[in-house]
């Protein structure tokens, strides 16, 4: 029986699209899915990046191609369709991961940048499900999963685009759910996480004096790639990869005027204080630049008890709260 239970859950030699591999999430993901010896197209708009991780998989002897795309051009997310199926005539599992961030005051954001916000984000999401669902049906089986991240369910301060094109993901998805909810071989599962200890921070575009550092609470984003995995592996329809997302998200849930009024209050303070306010467009209109890596910052563990008590005083802090409204 147990034997049977692996060969079930087991990913090996499935076609796995992978959009944003060249960093962050993204590469994480790639090398995830690669150690369970699925076949890899990464997919990112830099040559550098991709043939970093095509070598990657290939010295695990795993088949892998690059392809670059821009994910927020209709055709180019068609020509990763096709470059996906001349592997095997099928594509098993697409991940919807590349995206941008800008952060600053919304009006000094060049509109130029809010659009390709939305383009990669919003309109790049839907391309990659709109290809990926035609040939899910016509297998009558695929999984689409979609990093989101916590901000489809709640604002990130100085960064209205954003967190826009966020909540319109989530929408689309949870609509796409309902389509496909009479097909019990096609899944699109959710990912919700929260801020990750990745390069996505150091690339993304920042106007105003806007100058965000990764904090401790920040996730491992390959804990958020082993999520994606789970996903493949156990598909459901939504899935906060850590304890730290959820509570993050139950606690606007319950506050979330406060939440974000004391957030962009933070951040603005932050902001009116940096005597260096140079505006920096990031990788919303080019192709990321170096560094091509999994992290942000290396990881400790010290970093990690941090985040989990503080996360801990904002639950207690939190229920407090609660019992002050009710009493």
């Amino acid at each position: 029986m147990e034997d049977i239970t692996i060969q079930e859950n087991s990913l090996k030699g499935k076609n796995v699209v992978i959009t944003g591999a060249s960093s962050g999430v993204g590469r994480a993901a790639a090398e995830a899915f690669a150690k369970e010896g699925c076949n890899i197209i990464a997919v990112a708009r830099g040559q550098k990046g991709i043939n970093e991780i095509v070598a990657f998989c290939r010295e695990l002897n795993v088949l892998s191609i690059g392809v670059i795309a821009d994910m927020s051009i209709a055709e180019d997310v068609e020509k990763v369709a096709e470059k996906a199926l001349e592997i095997g005539g099928k594509i098993d599992i697409w991940v919807n991961n590349a995206g941008v961030m800008a952060s600053g005051k919304f009006e000094e954001i060049p509109l130029e940048i809010h659009q390709q916000v939305l383009k990669t984000n919003l309109f790049g999401y839907m391309y990659g499900a709109y290809n990926a669902v035609k040939i899910f049906k016509k297998q009558n089986e695929g999984i689409l999963i979609n990093n989101i991240s916590i901000g489809g369910y709640m604002p990130a301060p100085y960064s209205a685009v954003y967190s826009a094109s966020k909540h319109g993901i989530r929408g689309m998805m949870e609509c796409l759910q309902g389509e496909i909810s009479n097909r019990r071989n096609i899944h699109i599962c959710n990912m919700y996480p929260q801020l990750q200890n990745s390069t996505g921070n150091l690339h993304s575009a920042k106007y105003s004096g806007f100058d965000m550092k990764i904090p401790f609470i920040a996730s491992d984003p390959r804990e958020t790639a082993a999520g994606m995995v789970e996903l493949a592996k156990h598909p459901k329809k939504d899935l906060f990869p850590d304890c730290r997302a959820a509570a993050l998200t139950n606690i606007y849930r319950l506050f979330p005027k406060t939440v974000i009024n004391t957030a962009s209050a933070a951040v603005r303070f932050k902001m009116k204080h940096n005597d260096a306010k140079e505006d920096n467009p990031g990788n919303v209109l080019t192709n990321s630049k170096e560094p091509l890596r999994v992290y942000g910052k290396i990881p400790s563990k010290t970093s990690n008890s941090l985040g989990i008590a503080f996360l801990a005083g904002l639950g207690v802090s939190a229920a407090l709260m609660l019992m002050t409204k009710k009493l």
